[in-house]
């Protein structure tokens, strides 16, 4: 039962309060180790009880010729773990010449050496099996801790899991001090956690090879003072070892003080201790890693029928209170495998900036939990309707909404605080689409290109005169308006409007009340002069006059083909120019 294993779970009124994921790798047990969770799926037995570690193997497969020298292909078999390391014979004997002086090894170990012939076939499938059975002899010689230069031979420090808690442990010996100083983001693999975890899981002694800078308590000062990390797993083997690096399984419940934390190609269900640094996170990046937002941000949920997060008041049945992500502000789950936005955001109520693209969701759901919430992108998921989108987004000034299936933009039209819209490469084919989000009144930065409108001839002009007055402050697919276009957008602007009249002119209903209004008008006479107001006329009323720099706008309210526009038909915006309504 979860209720049982849980460390820090405490029962209040029938609910089981989940402060952290236990930690049993914290840096208190590096004397001892010992002590984790027996649940933790991995390829070796997390926990106390532990099978015996498997013997180290050596085997010399083969051999090839790299210009003078042949170099032979050893194989190195750790539990179910493999890798190849190759070395010419000048460095089997560099080797025996340090175990000699430091272990006191036979020093007639070694097949000797041979000057003549020393590439020859035979000569080199002999030495093939002579240098396998020196390496067996000396793995079997240091059952315990090998040394480190037999361990540097055979790639201990990148594959093997003593070899690799030594090396890491003696860099931050070396530079640990410099590291954190620096406040620089530390960089480390799914292999080497996976080390550690091991490592403390051992029940041996923290120095084991007697050497102070190999101390495992070297890691765990660290990893206790560290603010900045960055786990990057690799796709595929790692190396030249089998190891799927990225399906390894680790604990970060040894790392007390993160405030920014970036993990990609792991896999999230194997992350463990993540939700330890929650009071302190700031800023959270899990890419190429999960198949759900509650793989990382309540992974403990599994464990229980009904959840609710700290704070909020319980109604139904709950199982267990979680505590929220009380300082992340920033969260990115992009280039995962999610499908949904679940209920785990209500976990992460300070979120401002939020980016869940290149995944696989459908809807936008449960956002309506973020009221801090400013910048989302939600760009390349599966998003082919809006609806609604006000009622979840009510303070968002930054959208991206680029690679989706969206061919309506219905959903936008009350984001009043939208400053930054990004739609390109969606199926929009309608400029009336267009007219949603022309009224949003802070929308600064719009791009629409590689959508089907986009290839409309005179298209920008006509995306900006969406906007109305506001065209100038809107700067389309990343260009500034100019004012060439502007200008244009002053022309469409008034064919709109000579259309709309036209259109209340051709209504019975509400032609009788525009006769009695232009009826007493003024007009204006055509002359090789600008026009100058006459007295009323019924056949020609009074025009309607827009200056847009040098250009004059004429929007005369009569009714097509009659007298007054038969005269009026040579005048235009700009001189020369043809007039059309």
């Amino acid at each position: 039962m979860a209720a049982q294993r849980a460390a820090g779970a405490w029962a209040a009124g029938g609910a089981v309060r989940w402060d952290v994921d236990p930690a049993p790798y914290c840096c208190q047990s590096a004397p001892g180790g010992g002590g984790g969770d027996p649940n933790m799926a991995t390829s070796r037995t997390f926990g106390p009880e532990r099978e015996a570690e498997p013997a180290k193997e050596a085997r010399v497969v083969g051999s090839e010729l790299v210009d003078t020298y042949t170099v032979y292909i050893i194989q190195v078999t750790d539990g179910s773990h493999e890798w190849t390391v190759k070395h010419r014979y000048s460095d089997f004997h560099d080797l025996h010449e340090k175990l000699v002086a430091e272990r006191k090894i036979d020093k007639n170990l070694l097949p000797p050496k041979k000057i003549i012939g020393k590439n020859s076939r035979s000569l080199v499938e002999k030495r093939e099996k002579d240098l396998e059975v020196y390496l067996q002899k000396l793995l079997a010689a240091f059952p315990g801790v090998t040394p480190r230069v037999l361990g540097h031979f055979l790639h201990f420090h990148f594959y093997e899991i003593n070899g690799i808690t030594a090396a890491l442990a003696e860099e931050l010996f070396e530079k640990g001090e410099q590291l954190l100083g620096a406040g620089e983001v530390f960089a480390i693999g799914p292999l080497q956690l996976y080390a550690v975890t091991e490592q403390l899981q051992q029940g041996k002694p923290t120095c084991a090879s007697g050497d102070a800078k190999t101390d495992l308590g070297h890691i765990l000062d660290f990893t206790c003072r560290l603010k900045y990390l960055k786990v990057s797993g690799t796709e595929g083997p790692f190396g030249t070892s089998n190891i799927q690096e990225q399906l390894l399984p680790f604990d970060l419940s040894i790392f007390k003080s993160l405030h920014q934390v970036e993990i990609s190609h792991c896999d999230a269900q194997h992350i463990r201790g993540l939700v330890t640094s929650k009071p302190t996170l700031a800023t959270l990046s899990v890419r190429f890693s999960a198949t759900s937002m509650k793989e990382v941000l309540v992974p403990e949920a599994s464990e229980f029928d009904e959840w609710e997060p700290e704070g909020t008041a319980l109604e139904g049945p709950v199982t267990a209170v979680i505590p929220t992500w009380q300082a992340l502000t920033t969260l990115d789950l992009s280039h995962n495998s999610i499908s949904e936005i679940d209920e785990s955001v209500k976990l992460i109520p300070k979120i401002e900036f939020l980016d869940l693209s290149h995944n696989g969701l459908l809807v936008v759901d449960n956002l309506q939990h973020l009221y801090n919430l400013v910048h989302l992108d939600l760009s390349y998921n599966k998003l082919s309707s809006l609806e609604g989108l006000h009622t979840k987004l009510g303070n968002i000034k930054t959208l991206n909404l680029a690679g989706n299936l969206l061919e309506s933009l219905s959903g936008l039209h009350k984001l009043y605080s939208l400053v930054n819209l990004d739609l390109r490469d969606n199926r929009i084919e309608q400029m009336e689409e267009v007219r949603s989000i022309g009224s949003l009144p802070c929308l600064e930065h719009v791009s629409l290109l590689n959508n089907p409108l986009s290839i409309i001839p005179d298209y920008r002009t006509k995306v900006l005169a969406q906007f109305g007055e506001r065209a100038s402050e809107v700067c389309l697919d990343d260009t500034v308006t100019t004012e060439k276009e502007l200008d244009t957008v002053e022309v469409l602007k008034a064919i709109q409007k000579a259309k709309e009249v036209k259109s209340k002119l051709s209504n019975p209903e509400k032609r009788g009340g525009e006769d009695s209004r232009l009826s007493a008008a003024p007009c204006i006479r055509p002359s090789s002069s600008p026009p100058t107001v006459a007295p009323a006329s019924a056949s020609l009323p009074q025009p309607i006059l827009s200056n847009q720099g040098n250009r004059v706008c004429i929007l005369l309210l009569v009714e097509p083909h009659s007298p007054a526009w038969t005269s009026w038909l040579g005048w235009g915006w700009g001189r020369g120019a043809n007039t059309s309504f």
